[in-house]
């Protein structure tokens, strides 16, 4: 006997049996009655939600002094002018004004475009980058259109 024509021959057999198990023995009732059970249950199920925290503001905090920190950071600065002496560069405080360089980040972070800048860095200003030729972009800009 084929696989197909024993198959053909025990399907209809097992449906059968599987639904003459379910109405007549009880069975369905019971799961009926477990599912009802469960969702009439005195607590709900609440799903709690990490809060989302803002990146910028997270990188932030990671990078700024607490006051151990700064107070070693002023320490430091103090040891270098005392090394150069005081009165070299005319008493002029080389490091004043003057944040430590960002970290280095380890192989196993991811890259970022601007790993490298600090989070105050306000950039470049190209507010008028084309200041000259503002007048004239139109006819720059006319001269592509037209396939030139």
């Amino acid at each position: 006997m084929k696989k197909s024509e024993l198959k053909r021959i025990l399907k209809p057999l097992i449906n059968e049996c599987i639904k003459e198990s379910l109405m007549e023995d009880g069975l369905i009732s019971g799961i009926i009655a477990e599912v009802v059970k469960g969702m009439t249950s005195a607590q709900p199920i609440v799903e709690a939600k990490q809060p989302q925290v803002d990146p910028v503001r997270e990188r932030m905090q990671r990078n700024a002094f607490s006051k151990e920190q700064g107070s070693k950071l002023q320490e430091h600065r103090n040891k270098l002018m005392s090394a150069i002496g005081g009165d070299a560069y005319n008493g002029v405080n080389l490091f004043e004004g003057t944040t430590p360089a960002p970290s280095q980040a380890s192989p196993s972070q991811q890259a970022s475009p601007l790993s490298g800048q600090a989070p105050g860095d306000a950039g470049v200003d190209i507010g008028n980058l084309f200041g000259s030729v503002g007048r004239s972009w139109n006819a720059h800009m006319s001269g592509l259109k037209e396939g030139k």
